[in-house]
């Protein structure tokens, strides 16, 4: 009777554990389905508004600030880094500027007795002409001086919003990839989850240009490249389509790449 029992109550479970497995199936089904990542927001990113980081094993302070949309110097400025930016596993970083300190103003007692006025002397230098009082203003460093190109010649299947931060250009996988503008690499390599193999570039002191999905990289970070320089080989997105994901970054924050990019 015993060994009977035993076989009726497995009996019993065989629908239930059936029920699971296929829940779990359906799991798995659902999130390599391609359009699965199109509803769920891409692993890696740092949410809007979030105030701290804690340093995980491979970051870099370029990543971060990249995940986070913000300028790495900025960063660097709020958590007191200074070059080559160097940051350890477990360590927090600020993601928002500290707070400021209110200015307070000591008031000192007045130097004539009570009841007495004294007459106030005006010792402040005298004014300087208009020709001579207003220095040059210093030159800011803008993209005027930039001339985008196109990385690769394709058909744009994805244009710019929050969601992807820059733009899908259609292209088989292997297609040459070639830089925007002339500029360093600051970043070469498949760290940054959501982007496949990334390169980033800066360009300027307001600029960057990323160029992401790719299935061979060559250049290295540190290299200085030139305008159309072949920097990588395209590859394909998670869902197997060619293409190449292309941004520019200004100041850290994405921007339409085709408000800069030529008409064509």
């Amino acid at each position: 009777m015993g060994r009977a029992s035993r076989h009726f109550r497995l009996f019993l479970l065989l629908p239930v554990l059936a029920a699971l497995f296929a829940c779990g199936g359906n799991e798995v089904q659902r999130r390599t389905h391609p359009t699965y990542h199109k509803t769920h927001p891409v692993a890696g990113r740092i949410a809007p508004g979030t105030r701290w980081y804690r340093v995980k094993k491979g970051d870099t302070l370029i990543g971060i600030a990249w995940r986070a949309g913000l300028d790495y110097r900025s960063l660097a400025r709020w958590n007191g880094l200074k070059p080559p930016y160097t940051i350890y596993p477990g360590q927090r970083l600020r993601l928002r500027p500290p707070p400021t300190k209110p200015r307070t103003t000591k008031h000192k007692p007045p130097s004539h007795p009570a009841g007495r006025t004294t007459a106030r002397v005006d010792h402040a230098r005298p004014k300087r002409s208009s020709k001579t009082s207003h220095r040059p203003a210093k030159k800011k460093t803008t993209g005027a001086g930039l001339h985008w190109r196109w990385p690769v010649q394709g058909k744009v299947v994805h244009r710019f919003d929050r969601t992807s931060n820059g733009i899908d250009i259609a292209v088989p996988p292997g297609t040459p990839v070639r830089a925007a503008e002339a500029g360093t690499v600051v970043y070469a390599g498949s760290g940054l989850i959501g982007f496949g193999r990334l390169i980033i570039i800066k360009h300027n002191n307001e600029f960057l240009s990323a160029y992401g999905h790719n299935r061979r990289l060559r250049v290295s970070e540190g290299d200085r490249v030139k305008r159309g320089q072949h920097i990588s080989d395209s590859g394909t997105d998670r869902a197997g389509r060619g293409l190449l994901h292309f941004e520019i970054r200004r100041y850290g924050r994405p921007v339409n790449p085709l408000a800069h990019l030529p008409g064509r």
